[in-house]
């Protein structure tokens, strides 16, 4: 068994939270899954995932093999898509589609870059805060924020990206300033939220001081479009959970300010869908890394 499948099992089992997962992505039996783990534990000498009958985690460990082991893989695909650019004539067009508020300050403002590079490729951008099925909708990648379902895809993590409870300085007046996630629901704050089909998160995770709480907050405004969100809360209707990019330059100015806390969001994972290499079109994988170094570079 090479060190370098090892490492890609790990990676896989660490992305996706789940040997079977895991297994199952790489088409490989539970037994093996395990099995590279536990040789890839031994050699390094550390365990690198907690594992009850219920749940698996990594270790502190595990995370910081997981940076390394990324960097490794990453670096090999990188080279190979190198001698593809080389290679290959690229043309044709790139279907992509990513949340509104990271497609419309992350990816679009990249897009003539790309094109500039490649002349004879097209890209056609899709933005949509709801989920997509990359396979029956026909795209070739998918940015997102959060945790991907159980897929037969490839995921790439871009970066943790911080985020905020904030409100206008006017509901706060109206309101009150909440100091806390149990605040939020004790004083009943309209709290503004991102829904549409297929949703499955209609709770608040924030950090408290005994480790993430869930939180049953309420609110009567609900939008499928997260710039909406933005702006009922910059015109004084309620709270709204947004990543800090999307509202920068509100904090920075004041016409938002950070509420609750004492009991902030956690980070949001921002990573990237693609189908497996081998079925994977050349320019999807230039596409991507084009994409990933600018956007790890701006939030």
């Amino acid at each position: 068994m090479s060190y370098f499948d090892n490492i890609r099992t790990f990676v896989r089992v660490y992305e996706l939270g789940s040997m079977s997962a895991a297994g199952r992505d790489l088409r490989i039996s539970p037994a093996v899954t395990s099995s590279r783990i536990s040789q890839l534990e031994e050699r390094l000498g550390v365990r690198l995932f907690q594992r009850t009958t219920r749940s698996l985690s990594p270790t502190e460990q595990g995370k910081s093999f997981y940076r390394g082991a990324t960097e490794i893989l990453e670096a090999v695909e990188s080279a190979e898509a190198q001698i593809v650019n080389i290679t290959e004539n690229l043309k044709g067009s790139l279907y992509v589609a990513a949340p509104l508020g990271v497609g419309r300050r992350l990816i679009a403002p990249q897009v003539p870059g790309f094109l500039k590079n490649y002349p004879e490729v097209s890209v056609r951008l899709r933005l949509s805060d709801r989920k997509v099925d990359l396979t029956t909708e026909g795209l070739d990648l998918a940015f997102f924020l959060g945790q991907p379902e159980d897929s037969n895809l490839r995921i790439r993590k871009i970066a943790d990206v911080e985020r905020v409870l904030c409100a206008s300085p006017d509901y706060i007046a109206r309101r009150g300033m909440p100091e806390s996630g149990s605040a939020l629901v004790a004083e009943g704050h309209e709290c503004l939220s991102l829904r549409f089909p297929g949703a499955t998160e209609f709770q608040w995770r924030l950090t408290t001081p005994d480790g993430p709480k869930r939180f049953r907050v309420s609110g009567r405004y609900e939008s499928d479009d997260g710039d909406v969100l933005t702006d009922w809360a910059l015109a004084g209707h309620g709270v709204a959970m947004k990543p800090v990019f999307e509202i920068a330059e509100h904090l920075r100015t004041g016409a938002l300010v950070p509420v609750a806390e004492k009991s902030p969001p956690e980070p949001i994972q921002m990573a990237c869908l693609f189908t497996h290499r081998r079925r994977q079109d050349p320019k999807t994988r230039l596409f991507m890394e084009f994409m990933i170094d600018r956007i790890a570079a701006t939030i």
